[in-house]
């Protein structure tokens, strides 16, 4: 049949092939350092969405609790001026050539 050497490089063969389409195989090595690449975006994309839910969620409890912090954001937002107030609005010169 086949000699040692044959059958040697007969599995050397092989093994090659199939290290070849391991590492150059649309399915192979490429594709998984492309899937951890995704998998990293996608958890820092995450984490920035986190952190921003959490914001919100820490103003929604503000704004759900006291009355003060409705009113600021109607200020900040809306330009709200309160009862008492007196609103002064400041308007710069415009440029007279001087």
């Amino acid at each position: 049949m086949f000699g040692s050497r044959t059958l040697l490089l007969i599995l050397a063969l092989t093994g090659l092939g199939l290290q070849g389409q391991l590492w150059f195989a649309d399915d192979g090595h490429r594709k998984t350092l492309k899937l951890r690449a995704a998998v990293a975006e996608q958890r820092a994309d995450n984490e920035v969405l986190r952190s921003r839910n959490q914001a919100l969620d820490a103003e929604v409890i503000n704004l759900k609790q006291g009355r003060d912090a409705a009113e600021e954001r109607a200020r900040t937002d809306l330009g709200m001026i309160g009862e008492s107030e007196t609103f002064y609005q400041v308007v710069p010169l415009a440029d007279a050539g001087w």
